[in-house]
């Protein structure tokens, strides 16, 4: 029962409210006590209905980032996208050297030199943030051999790492970790600490180093080995920006019985409660929406290495709804390389995958601007690392000021309007190297066109601080009569200056090849497959 409050009685005049002329006395320690007791009243009705009358913060934008087979034949042209959902990339895999298990490569093919000057890593990566994108760069992957499982000496082992970090200008990396070195204990402490290291290092430098897991996952999350994988890095230290599961490959008819998308955000959701769980245990509470910004998600698209698991374009759409409603940390695929539909002499849609298209019929559209709808801008940590700034759009009033190319600083020759350029040549126009896509000749690299498709030049991406002439081409002595001062040579005329072949533009004489001269040089160079 609920007692009845008394009612004081009426006590005359001394009990009634202040009246005009008439004056009350209230104790200073009164008013601070009924204060008190005020707010802590409101605050305490602001706890009670906070749960119930405030929405929880949404989770924050979703970001999209494709994985590159850099090493795939043909070329990715990565440095140059045509579409936002393609400004940011994950280039795989650094792996150990064959036969040098401490020195990165690219593939198990190319050392950094190596990729330098055959795949132009760093010239491209430079023109991607000339765009406004950024690259990560993916350690590991399911061929090759893993740093960390090759390399025994920590030391020796972060080197490597911070090679590629350094010679690159990185901001964040992708450990890409399975097949053997899921199973390789010592090679994850070895990893964990010399990333650790490398952070650290980072960190003091005001750079900090974003560092992303990727790990196989099933319908229920992680495997057991992945899960070791996290706990590992985060004993470590290392600041784990996210895990992202390979959301691929399950082999497993009752985990795609709901079709291809809705495994992928079940898988989603299982890594997202164990990442909760995992970071929780390191100390760090990710038990909000936030939890979300730290998972990932790397679907297969097309056709997968599992003939009966097909990833559609309307699963793309889905998991893309999906990824926006949740605001997932990243999403990915497998691969910006095989983004479009096999052409002839393949079928269109295909059993056997392959490592340029995706086996399906895709209708013109493409996964990556599906998947990437609606993405965060910027996926990645500042650019501010890279050495070459973007350069502003200028005015189409405004004088394009003159660029004079420097021989003695250009990697490559300098387009000659008179050359003729087989597919494959590499020159430089204002600053900027291009590659020639077919034989061309008098077609300048700048030219505007209305599609890529339209001009015979590939660009690759600016001269870089610190870039020398390239080895000129050279044929077999005899090829041709060697150049002679006192001979006269008609336009058309081949000659060799040492090994060096060139070819007379115009009717000339005395005028030694390879020597600048104004009005331009006489000669210009002959490429090896222009002989005959």
């Amino acid at each position: 029962m609920t007692e009845t409050p008394t009612i004081a009685p009426y006590n005359g005049a001394d009990s009634l409210p202040p009246a005009h002329g008439r004056t009350t006395r209230v104790s200073p320690l009164r008013v601070l006590v009924l204060l008190l007791v005020t707010v802590g009243m409101v605050a305490g009705a602001v706890w009670v209905i906070k749960p119930t009358v405030l929405p929880p913060p949404p989770p924050g934008p979703m970001t999209f980032a494709g994985y590159v087979d850099l090493t795939a034949v043909p070329s990715y042209s990565f440095e140059t996208p045509v579409d936002p959902a393609l400004q940011d990339v994950i280039l795989g895999f650094v792996v150990a050297s064959p036969g040098d298990p401490c020195t990165p490569s690219w593939g198990g093919y190319y050392n950094l030199d190596q990729a330098s000057n055959e795949l132009e890593v760093e010239r491209r990566i430079s023109q991607l943030r000339l765009t406004g994108g950024q690259a990560r760069v993916s350690f590991g992957g399911q061929a090759n051999t893993d740093l960390a499982s090759a390399c025994a000496d920590v030391a020796a082992l972060t080197t490597a790492y911070q090679q590629v970090v350094d010679r690159y200008e990185l901001t964040s990396i992708d450990l890409d970790i399975e097949g053997a070195a899921l199973d390789d204990a010592a090679g994850m402490t070895r990893r964990a600490t010399a990333i650790k290291a490398i952070q650290d290092k980072a960190a003091a430098a005001d750079a900090p180093l974003t560092v992303w897991l990727t790990l196989p996952v099933g319908a229920t999350g992680l495997t057991d080995q992945g899960l070791k994988a996290v706990q590992v890095m985060l004993a470590a230290g290392v600041e784990v920006a996210g895990v992202n599961g390979m959301t691929m490959d399950y082999n497993d008819p009752a985990a795609v019985s709901g079709g291809m998308a809705a495994a992928v955000e079940n898988s989603a959701t299982a890594l997202r409660d164990q990442v909760v769980t995992l970071f929780g245990e390191a100390g760090t509470d990710l038990s909000g929406p936030d939890a979300w910004g730290h998972v990932g998600i790397t679907p297969m698209i097309g056709q997968t290495d599992v003939a009966g698991e097909v990833f559609s374009i309307e699963d793309a759409q889905a998991v893309n709804a999906f990824a926006q409603q949740s605001g997932l940390g990243l999403v990915s695929m497998w691969s910006l390389n095989r983004d479009s539909t096999c052409s002839y002499p393949l079928p269109a849609v295909m059993t056997i995958v392959q490592g340029n298209c995706s086996g399906v019929d895709q209708n013109g559209f493409s996964y990556a601007t599906i998947l990437g709808t609606d993405a965060a801008s910027g996926s990645f940590a500042d650019p501010t690392a890279s050495a070459v700034a973007a350069t502003p759009e200028p005015s189409p009033l405004a004088t394009s000021p003159v660029i004079v190319d420097d021989p003695s600083t250009s990697p490559f020759p300098i387009w000659d309007p008179l050359g003729t350029y087989p597919a494959g040549t590499k020159v430089v126009w204002k600053r900027t190297v291009y590659e020639a896509r077919f034989w061309t000749s008098g077609f300048a690299p700048d030219s505007r066109v209305e599609t890529a498709s339209d001009t015979p030049w590939t660009v690759l991406g600016p001269v870089l601080p610190g870039d020398t002439p390239a080895p000129l081409p050279t044929m077999a002595a005899g090829t041709y009569s060697q150049w002679s001062a006192d001979r006269s040579y008609v336009a058309g005329a081949r000659v060799q200056l040492g090994l060096v072949p060139y070819q007379a533009k115009w009717w000339t004489q005395g005028q030694q090849p390879g020597t600048s001269v104004s009005g331009g040089s006489p000669w210009t160079l002959v490429y090896p497959t222009e002989t005959g």
